[in-house]
């Protein structure tokens, strides 16, 4: 089913991506985590429906999506970036394997964040981050999207990694096989794996060498 919605407002969280605030349509729910297909009700992208995810709470009044845009990909991001309130949009009904399973990791890279924004501001809302880790991987600091905010949820239990142009005193540093023996002693917990798809086959690859059950393992099949 597709939902007719419109853009409330836009604002940049980092120099690369914007929180888009939407009308939330009647009858619409989702779960943290899952992803929606959001398209521009507009000729030339009528037709050409993305998948982003929802990173507000469930029952928020509004919609919230945390997008990337890329300049060098086929231009819809950059369309969505551009665009003025009250432009009109659609979505999808909700979908994805991503969903909050129990305690355990986070591992994301980039714009993968986001499916995780909204579960952790949902423990965070009923005071249930105890048992949780972040490892977040981005090229440099200026790319770390609500970095502040998830610091703030999980103190030093949020592990950022910069794979380019670290901060002073950090070196560069992949989450790779190395990285995950290192972070964790945990096996039997849950992990959450979201990000470019080079990026999560390795992940899930390193921890399944680990020793981690693949029902442990959460992400977008």
């Amino acid at each position: 089913m597709a939902y007719a919605t419109s853009l409330l407002m836009s604002g940049f969280v980092t120099h690369d991506t914007k929180r888009f605030v939407i009308q939330r349509p009647e009858g619409f729910g989702f779960q943290p985590g899952q992803g929606v297909e959001l398209t521009i009700d507009r000729d030339p992208w009528r037709d050409e429906g993305r998948p982003f995810t929802p990173t507000c709470l469930p029952d928020d009044r509004v919609l919230e999506l945390t997008i990337k845009r890329y300049r060098d990909s086929d231009g819809f991001t950059m369309a969505l970036s551009d665009l003025e309130p009250g432009a009109p949009l659609t979505i999808s009904d909700p979908f994805g394997t991503i969903t909050y399973q129990g305690p355990g990791v986070f591992i994301a890279a980039g714009a993968g964040v986001t499916p995780f924004l909204a579960i952790l501001r949902r423990l965070a809302n009923e005071g249930s981050l105890d048992g949780h880790s972040l490892l977040f991987s981005n090229k440099a600091e200026e790319d770390l999207i609500c970095g502040l905010e998830l610091r703030h949820y999980l103190g030093d239990r949020a592990h950022f990694t910069f794979t380019r142009q670290p901060p002073p005193g950090q070196a560069p540093r992949r989450i790779d096989a190395a990285y995950l023996s290192e972070q964790i002693a945990d096996l039997g917990q849950h992990f959450y794996v979201c990000g470019p798809d080079a990026f999560v086959e390795s992940v899930n690859q390193s921890l399944s060498d680990l020793g981690v059950p693949d029902e442990r393992l959460i992400y977008e099949r």
